[in-house]
């Protein structure tokens, strides 16, 4: 059978393990063909970014109407879009009805909380890209800064997860509450649907390997959602999927800091 297609639109990372790279790895793994379009060149490793070189936003365009124009993609997700200039480009496409079952990872915050957007692009995402997601996928700091709130408990992740449905998006997926004061050894993520509120929980998998984690789950989703699954059944298969990659990858020793995940499931016992 011919394969559906599902389109990143991300920044790309030199080490393999985020971006792009996990993109691409990750939709080949559910079972989809990986079509992309990049918004930035990194120089980074394990370790942590060295330099960033965002593409222009008519050039990121040229590269998603080529693929359009020949592809019929089913699903599109988002990451990394380095400048305002980009974020309202992209948000463009979609108003115009040209980015089917958009998935929006909206990387603006590091893990350690470091800002990687100006507050200009911060803002377009919110008036011009939000409006247009299936679905929404933010860890915690970049929720709290879309709301511009703070998020300490679990059940303050849930009251922000519905009020960022309110800006637009079919579904809100807020990830990271294990970084919250009572989730204790569990990652839970938080899931609004439109109606419903549900929490997804999994055994935090200990280790350093978790780099790409936020990349991969939302590829993932768009996967499902392209290949025709329920948005709700594709968020949980992607939850899934991470946990597995996770678990498989976690002792592997790639590099001196945050390793990459096993995307391939090379981990698992074979037999």
């Amino acid at each position: 059978m011919t394969p559906h297609v599902a389109l990143t639109i991300a920044g790309s990372d030199s080490s393999g393990g985020a971006g792009i790279q996990a993109d691409l790895k990750t939709f080949a793994a559910c079972g989809v063909y990986g079509a992309s379009a990049i918004t930035a060149l990194t120089a980074q490793n394990t370790t942590g970014v060295r330099g960033v070189l965002p593409v222009p936003a008519a050039f990121v365009v040229s590269q998603v109407e080529a693929v359009l124009d020949d592809l019929e993609v089913a699903a599109v997700k988002t990451g990394m879009l380095a400048t305002a200039e980009v974020v309202g480009a992209v948000a463009a496409l979609a108003a115009a009805g040209r980015l089917p079952n958009l998935v929006v990872d909206p990387v603006m915050v590091a893990s350690s909380g470091a800002r990687l957007l100006e507050p200009s692009a911060e803002q377009a995402y919110v008036t011009q890209l939000l409006p247009h997601a299936r679905v929404l996928t933010p860890n915690l700091h970049e929720a709290q800064v879309l709301l511009g709130r703070t998020i300490g408990t679990l059940a303050e992740q849930g009251e922000a997860a519905r009020a960022l449905g309110e800006l637009g998006p079919a579904l809100v997926l807020i990830k990271g509450g294990h970084a919250v004061a009572d989730a204790g050894d569990d990652a839970v993520d938080v899931l609004w649907d439109g109606a419903r509120l549900l929490r997804l929980t999994t055994p935090r998998v200990p280790g350093r390997n978790d780099h790409g984690t936020g990349c991969s789950l939302a590829s993932a989703i768009a996967a499902g959602l392209a290949e025709g699954e329920d948005a709700v059944d594709a968020v949980r298969a992607a939850k899934a999927y991470v946990a597995r990659s996770l678990r498989g990858g976690a002792a592997w020793r790639l590099g001196a800091g945050h390793g990459p995940l096993d995307h391939f499931d090379w981990g698992r016992p074979q037999g």
